[in-house]
């Protein structure tokens, strides 16, 4: 069952145990790095990519075949630079990441430029709720951040498998958000859209077709979840868009659209159609800085396997 999870969630006894110690350890060490100053940060985080590239193959692989389906023009060359690319703004990511966590959001919010505010206010003041989409990029803590000191809201959180990096990371969240609503839990969710909230989410994952419908995303089918029509429906809420995006000079813009005209349709293939087409146009604004390396386009109706089996872990 669902709940809304709360900053007070404390550390379990077994939580302490000797597996959990490395957990403990990269987590106590990302906080350290996060007093860093950003061209130190910058650094460790790029190296961090380079190593995963050398280290992760299966994640660089399945990274080469979604850019292969979403970017069929690239030549191979061009394309193995940005795989090169994805890691290279993932380390940094997690350095970003360390550095939402430690530093005061005032302090991060003079480095970022707001567009598009008033597209959430308008949306707001209806009073039947605000759901604003978002997506996997490598720096999405340090969005929430900047996100969070705009106006109150609240995440929608799909628990971590591991119980330290969770109790972690929801604490550091409860800093920032009005609430965290378990993913599962549809009837918080609800009850937060009835009350007129505000709740970011992302949609932008393959869970099946048994949550959604396929719908192209940047021209290849892709399971896509359904949720997003059934929240808006149960109370007319507006749905729109956010993006973020760190710029050459090492600045960030977070910027939010207007909310969608005529959503819900009542046709759920073509309502995923046009939620797939506006992430795919945000995400190309930046390409390198999206996870790529999860397997979006891993359900298919026809029976496509467009990746590698993964290799079972023997006991």
């Amino acid at each position: 069952m669902g709940r809304i999870v709360r900053a007070n969630d404390g550390i379990t006894l077994a939580m302490l145990h000797p597996r959990y110690w490395p957990m403990w350890l990269g987590l106590g060490l990302m906080c350290l790095l996060g007093w860093l100053p950003w061209v130190m940060l910058k650094a460790i985080g790029a190296g961090i990519g380079a190593l995963a590239y050398r280290l992760v193959p299966s994640r660089v692989n399945d990274t080469r075949v979604n850019l292969t389906l979403c970017f069929p023009a690239l030549t191979e060359t061009k394309r193995e630079a940005l795989v090169r690319d994805v890691f290279r703004q993932g380390g940094i990511g997690v350095m970003e990441v360390a550095r939402g966590w430690m530093r005061a959001p005032q302090r991060l919010l003079k480095d970022c430029h707001v567009v598009g505010l008033e597209h959430v206010q308008a949306a707001h003041a209806r009073g039947r709720g605000v759901i604003i989409l978002g997506a996997h990029y490598s720096h999405l803590d340090l969005s929430g951040v900047i996100i969070s000191q705009q106006f109150p809201l609240q995440v929608v959180y799909r628990p971590q498998n591991n119980p330290v990096a969770d109790w972690f990371i929801r604490n550091r969240r409860a800093q920032l958000y009005t609430g965290q609503i378990d993913h599962a839990d549809m009837r918080t969710l609800f009850k937060a859209l009835k009350n007129g909230e505000t709740v970011w989410t992302s949609v932008d994952q393959d869970f099946g077709l048994k949550q959604g419908v396929m719908a192209p995303f940047f021209g290849v089918p892709a399971a896509t979840l359904t949720a997003t029509s059934r929240m808006a429906k149960v109370n007319g809420s507006a749905v729109l868009f956010s993006h973020f995006e760190r710029h050459s000079d090492d600045r960030y813009s977070l910027s939010f659209t207007p909310a969608l005209d005529g959503y819900p349709s009542g046709d759920d293939v073509l309502d995923a159609t046009r939620i797939n087409t506006a992430l795919a146009d945000l995400i190309s604004r930046a390409p390198a800085q999206y996870m790529w390396f999860h397997r979006r386009f891993k359900s298919q109706a026809d029976g496509t396997v467009h990746y590698a089996r993964k290799r079972k872990k023997h006991a």
